[in-house]
């Protein structure tokens, strides 16, 4: 299993919060698996360990959002990748972000870009869950900055 993991983590991936609202709380995580599947329809695809809590979220609600962090959020990626954080709100207290007008999610402002989606298929694999979603908004692109990168277990600028 070690082999694998030191392999994949040969392999650079943008790091991305997704978000989502729930009846109680704002719930975000930093993930390093979000790609692009298909142009026409626009889906993505988000890949979610199945013990986060907002793995279960996802399942409950089909809209979300996400932020793929510019290098200059660091520290905004820590903050959603750590165990026991409290809500998206408080995370990103005295952060620039707004709420997403399609999906209610919160949006971090300032990286390359962010999108809302909406899950139109569920896909179990293995320890993870796949959720591919129909693209409902481009909320920003800012194609002067550079996306953070998740590379050889550290967050990494790419230039």
């Amino acid at each position: 299993m070690s082999e694998f993991i030191e392999a994949m983590a040969q392999v650079p991936t943008a790091v991305t919060v997704i978000t989502v609202k729930d009846e109680r709380d704002d719930v975000g995580t930093t993930v390093a698996t979000f790609t692009s599947v298909s142009l026409d329809p626009r889906l993505v695809m988000v890949s979610m360990e199945n013990t986060r809590y907002l793995n279960e979220l996802l399942l409950r609600h089909d809209r979300w959002a996400a932020s793929v962090l510019s290098t200059g959020q660091k520290t905004i990626a820590s903050r959603f990748a750590t165990a026991g954080r409290p809500g998206a709100r408080l995370l990103l207290a005295g952060t620039p972000h707004h709420r997403g007008e399609l999906s209610g999610a919160l949006i971090v402002d300032g990286g390359v870009t962010a999108l809302e989606a909406e899950t139109v298929q569920v896909v179990p694999a293995g320890d993870h869950t796949l959720f591919i979603a129909k693209v409902l908004a481009v909320d920003y692109v800012d194609s002067a900055l550079l996306p953070l990168v998740r590379f050889r277990a550290r967050y990494r600028p790419t230039a």
